[in-house]
């Protein structure tokens, strides 16, 4: 379920493995003393299995690894994870902080790209010796990781609370999403399987089949649509993109149209996005905010937006053609 890459750098992708596992540890520990959750063992058996997953995956034989990812189906799919109590302060205090911190509240939100963009591009060619600072091979997402961290201290030392403070509040978000907070990591590993056993050369045959191949815009069509259904069928963009790219991006925009690579990639990854708005199977970006608002209608949220989402597909097969193929 989880690879780690140990390409050189004092900092690598275990350090996030490691930060996220120490995360859904914390969920795990601070859930099995939550006694007003009536599943709480079941609740902390979930996040704490994925926080084994994180930090010992490699190092566990793979039938353990196994057995770990078919307890957390049995554990999701039996309703084994339910909702507590959360340490909260009361509503005139929260009044009271909002009017006196203003909008210095968004610091700590902005500075996570902030730091991710500074981190990314101002610290690629740090080196302590003759080794990187950071793993060159995963330079972004080493980043990213950083900057969660600095953007934790920052809202610490701005709302005067501690680290477990903000533990605790993201627990409430975690429990009541539950395990579709897990689906754009599940979907995108599915994604990759797919793309293994040969469902996009299966897609790629489909295409050729059906369309003009020698037709440049009919074949960006094809990919930026499909891209869009294939994200409506597997709920997440990352699922459908290893797919669709390797079937018809590459073999047919790609290698025998001439196009761009990066930026046939940049906006079929958008296409995808597009058809995250109109999907349920995107529970953790449609429904969950739908039950977390307590919307009368769990598709509210979808039948606001597709129109949207399918203006924004169209605009994305003009823009996916003249941009490609400038």
């Amino acid at each position: 379920m989880i690879a780690h890459n140990d390409a050189g750098g004092l900092l690598t992708l275990d350090f996030v493995y490691w930060l996220m596992g120490a995360y859904f540890a914390a969920l795990a520990l601070r859930g099995t003393r939550d006694r007003s959750n009536p599943r709480r063992w079941g609740t902390a058996a979930f996040w704490g299995l994925i926080a084994v997953l994180m930090v010992a995956a490699e190092h566990l034989p793979v039938r353990a690894v196994g057995v770990c990812v078919v307890a957390l189906a049995a554990l999701a799919g039996f309703g084994a994870l339910g909702k507590g109590a959360y340490a909260e302060t009361d509503a005139d205090y929260k009044q009271a902080e909002a009017q006196r911190l203003g909008n210095r509240l968004f610091w700590p939100a902005l500075l996570i790209p902030t730091v991710t963009l500074v981190g990314a591009l101002g610290l690629k060619h740090v080196r302590i010796g003759q080794t990187p600072l950071l793993d060159p091979a995963n330079l972004t997402l080493i980043a990213l990781a950083l900057a969660c961290v600095a953007g934790l201290i920052a809202a610490c030392r701005l709302t005067r609370q501690t680290p477990w403070s903000g533990i605790e509040q993201s627990r409430r978000l975690v429990d009541a999403i539950g395990w579709a907070a897990l689906l754009p990591l599940l979907l995108a590993t599915l994604g990759s399987v797919f793309e293994a056993g040969g469902v996009g050369q299966a897609v790629a045959g489909v295409v050729r089949a059906v369309i003009p191949v020698d037709n440049a815009f009919a074949v960006v069509v094809a990919y930026a649509v499909g891209m869009a259904l294939f994200t409506v069928i597997m709920g997440n963009a990352f699922a459908a993109f290893p797919v669709m790219t390797a079937g018809i991006a590459l073999p047919l925009l790609v290698q025998q149209h001439g196009a761009d690579a990066a930026s046939l990639a940049a906006i079929g990854m958008l296409s995808g996005y597009c058809g995250t708005l109109l999907t349920p199977m995107a529970a953790n970006y449609n429904l969950v905010p739908a039950a977390l608002l307590e919307l009368k209608d769990p598709y509210g949220v979808i039948r606001a937006q597709w129109p949207t989402g399918l203006l924004l597909l169209g605009c994305n097969v003009l823009l996916m053609y003249w941009i490609a193929f400038r």
